[in-house]
Order: structure tokens, then sequence, then C-alpha cells
């Protein structure tokens, strides 16, 4: 089972933060952190690397169910999803699994929330 689902796209990286920025929107998730890796590791390591960004995203409604069901749930929150630059100039657009990572955790409620949630950011990936 992939931990991840994803897409490349033929747009430009700002483009494609844009337009996940939108789709997560519609489907009631909000972008709580930004993770520029370029940035940070060029200022960290003065290191070369694509452009790459980590979105950390949050649906409040569902991010509360899965507290109320498991108190230490929140070291797998928020939903991250990546957008980066491949080699070919091609976009590539991914969203954890959640209902994948949250699987070992024996709770059958909190894996209905977690298969409601990859529902809902597979529908982000193929919108975009």
């Amino acid at each position: 089972m992939s931990y991840y689902f994803n897409k490349q796209v033929d747009i430009t990286f700002e483009q494609a933060i844009e337009r996940v920025t939108e789709e997560l929107k519609k489907e009631g998730f909000g972008i709580l952190t930004e993770i520029d890796v370029q940035q940070t590791l060029k200022k960290k390591l003065d290191v070369e690397f694509r452009k790459y960004k980590i979105l950390g995203a949050c649906n409040p409604p569902f991010a509360y169910k899965a507290l109320q069901m498991e108190d230490k749930i929140g070291v797998m929150l928020p939903c991250n999803v990546i957008v980066q630059e491949l080699e070919s100039n091609r976009i590539e657009v991914a969203a954890v699994d959640p209902y994948s990572s949250m699987g070992g955790i024996k709770n059958p409620g909190l894996n209905d929330v977690a298969s409601q949630v990859r529902d809902k950011l597979e529908k982000v990936i193929k919108n975009i």
C-alpha cells in the first residue's frame, strides 16, 4: 500500500501552489504551515535544491473528530501535501494517504475518519 497519491501537471510551480490551495479549500482544508524546502536548505546548508514546498493542510472538523478519538493523533497532523519541480520541468503534487499513515492505530472510528479525509485529498489531487 502506498503512503501517498500524486499527479504530475504541466503548469508552473506557482500555479500549482495556487491550484492546490484552491482545491484544498473546496474540500474544507486550510493551509496551516508552508515550508519552502529549497529556501531552508540554502539557508541552513548552503546547498542548491529544486523548488519544493510542503503544505500542512488541515480540515478542522476532521481534525477535531480525530483528536477526540486519539489524543496523540496530533503527531500525524496536519496532512502534508507537497509540490515539487521535477528534472523534466514538470510539477508533481503529492498528498499523504492518512488512512495508510494511521493504519497502525487500532481504532475503527479513527479509520473511518482517515478514510473520509483520504477521499477528500484524493479528490484534491485529481482536480489539480
